[in-house]
Formats: C-alpha cells, sequence, structure tokens
C-alpha cells in the first residue's frame, strides 16, 4: 500500500505540471510550450539566453495574466480539497465539505455586506477582507451553538452549520433586495467562482494562509487517523478529543476562507476530490491529505482551463465547470451509499 501510495503522489505531481504548463500555454492566444517554458525560466533567473525564444507580448500575457490565475487555482485547489478530507475524517463523512460549518454562507455574507457598504470599490483587498471576517465568524457561531457541556457532537455541529448557513443566506438575500444593478452584478460576478483577473496580489494574499494552514493539517494527519477510529478509542489513547477536532476545524475553516475570497465561492472540489483519493489510496490521512492537496490543485486548474477553451472567446468560469463535472460523481456517490451492494 504505501508502494502504491507514493506511486500515486509522484503521478499527481507529474499531472500537476503537465496541466500548469497547458494551463499557461494554451487560451486565446496560444503560446509555443517552449516559449512558455522560456518565459518561467527567464522570470525565475535561470542560466541561459531565453529572451529569443518569446516575444514580448507572450511574456506579458504569460506572466502577468496566466501565471498568476494559474498560482491562485492551486492553491485554492489544495486548500479545497486538504479541507475537505480533513472535514470528512472529523465528521466520519465522505458527503462532508468545507462548507457544512457555514464557510460559504460566512464568506457570502461577508462579501455582500463589503459591495453594500461601497468599500470593495476602494481596494481590491476589502472584499476578501470582509468575506474572510465572515467566514471564521460563521464558524465560530457554529461551534458556539453545537458545544454541550465542553463537548460538541458530530450530529449537532451538522445542523448547527444548516442552521447558520440558512440564517446567513437570508441576511444575504436581504442586503441583497437594497442594492442596486451594478453592486448585484459584482456580487453575483463573485459569488459564482472564478479564476478570471486574478493578479499577483491575490497569490501573495492567499499563499501564507494556505500554505501554513495545508502544512498544520498534514502535521495532524497521524492524529486525524486516531480520532477518525471513533471518540472511545482516541480517548483510550490519551487524545484530547474535543480540542483536538476544534483545532482541526479551525485550521480548515481558516484555509478554506483564504480560499473562498480570492476566488468565490467554488463548489465540489473539496467533495469529491477527496473521495476519489481516498478510493484510491485509502484511508491512511498521511497519505490522503498531500495526495487531496495535488489532486485539488490538477482539477480546479484542469477545469479553469476547460472554461476558457470550451467556448472560445468566452469564458465558463471555474465554479460553473467544477459543478458540471462534480455533480455527476456526486450522484453517483449517493446512489453507492444508498446501496453499498
Amino acid at each position: 500500500m504505501r508502494k502504491n501510495a507514493v506511486k500515486v503522489i509522484v503521478l499527481l505531481i507529474g499531472l500537476l505540471l503537465i496541466v500548469m504548463c497547458i494551463s499557461l500555454a494554451w487560451g486565446q492566444i496560444d503560446i509555443p510550450l517552449h516559449s512558455t517554458l522560456s518565459v518561467v525560466a527567464e522570470q525565475l533567473g535561470l542560466p541561459g539566453n531565453w529572451q529569443p525564444e518569446f516575444t514580448q507580448e507572450q511574456k506579458a500575457v504569460l506572466w502577468f495574466i496566466r501565471m498568476p490565475r494559474t498560482l491562485v487555482g492551486v492553491l485554492v485547489g489544495a486548500a479545497l480539497g486538504v479541507a475537505g478530507a480533513v472535514m470528512q475524517g472529523v465528521f466520519s463523512n465522505p458527503l462532508a465539505d468545507p462548507g457544512i460549518v457555514g464557510v460559504s454562507s460566512g464568506a457570502a455574507t461577508g462579501a455582500v455586506v463589503s459591495i453594500a457598504l461601497g468599500v470593495s470599490a476602494q481596494s481590491m483587498f476589502y472584499m476578501p477582507m470582509f468575506a474572510f471576517v465572515g467566514a471564521i465568524c460563521a464558524v465560530s457561531i457554529t461551534v458556539f451553538l453545537a458545544m454541550r457541556h465542553g463537548k460538541i457532537p458530530v450530529m449537532t455541529l451538522l445542523l448547527s452549520g444548516v442552521a447558520v448557513s440558512m440564517l446567513l443566506g437570508a441576511l444575504t438575500s436581504g442586503i441583497l433586495t437594497f442594492m442596486n444593478e451594478q453592486k448585484l452584478q459584482q456580487y453575483l460576478f463573485w459569488m459564482v467562482g472564478g479564476l478570471d483577473y486574478r493578479r499577483w496580489e491575490h497569490v501573495y494574499l492567499a499563499l501564507g494562509p494556505i500554505v501554513l494552514g495545508i502544512f498544520i493539517m498534514l502535521l495532524l494527519a497521524r492524529h486525524l487517523n486516531v480520532l477518525v477510529l471513533g471518540e472511545t478509542e482516541a480517548k483510550a489513547v490519551g487524545m484530547a478529543v474535543v480540542p483536538f477536532r476544534l483545532f482541526l476545524l479551525f485550521v480548515a475553516a481558516m484555509t478554506t476562507a483564504t480560499a473562498v475570497c480570492v476566488s468565490g465561492n467554488i463548489g465540489f472540489v473539496g467533495l469529491v476530490v477527496p473521495h476519489m483519493m481516498r478510493m484510491l489510496i485509502g484511508p491512511d490521512h498521511r497519505v490522503l491529505l498531500p495526495a487531496s492537496a495535488l489532486a485539488g490543485a490538477i482539477f480546479l486548474v484542469l477545469c479553469d482551463t476547460l472554461g476558457r477553451l470550451v467556448i472560445p472567446p468566452a469564458e465558463v468560469r471555474v465554479g460553473i465547470m467544477t459543478a458540471l463535472l462534480g455533480t455527476p460523481y456526486f450522484l453517483y456517490l449517493l446512489r453507492r451509499i444508498k446501496n453499498p451492494t
């Protein structure tokens, strides 16, 4: 199993590099692969005379438009993949995803508040900041409502997440009714989820929190394996179940909130990808988490690339592409769980 897992990880790394090259090279302006690699090599300061291999137009398109977009896709996909795997482990439910505790609805409320107040037009950073704060507040309220005498029953936590999501959804809808058409379009553009118009500032904004969150979750993979065995077994080996579950929950929520705030609401990545990886390499989170990160990055960048190519010159936003590709598998998963034989 371990040899098979290593092979899968190496294969996923190779696939990610291939998908990134395709994303950088293909689009409304096709750039030859050798020119794409030359631009990347020059910008990274690798030795060699790369200038004759590309034009200045190709360099501008690739480095200032496609590269930030691709890197944001890698970061967001990896974040949603790992967070989804952790949520499914914490809740012992293959249908759990990062939005189950109110992260997505909280981020949506924060975003719509920033638009309603008009601060989102002052700086590109205000909407992500409001979305992040909204997501963290939603998770905090969910946990507070679910807490019972120092314990957090999983079912109560799930129900609290649903209730908070419905409440925030109603609040968001109420605010939208008082907005003008321009602000409504701005909110819809963010809510659908996409990687278009991403700049290097978005990469810098997402890089620190997402990398830190993924690193922490990878460090705790062995402990998550114990938690999945059940609360009784975890306590028997000396694990503080409630604090550990809370900590994992907040790290996953923080990572998801950062991803949502720079890309908008993108569904199915945190649900479908971890489940597929679990079927492929098994339930050991020491391997499952890095595999989910790589597969999530591959899936999101691939969906974004397909969205750019399917009906040129128009684009299908990546949030729509993930829903189109993820929904059939989700329905299959529901049927498989209902009829396991």
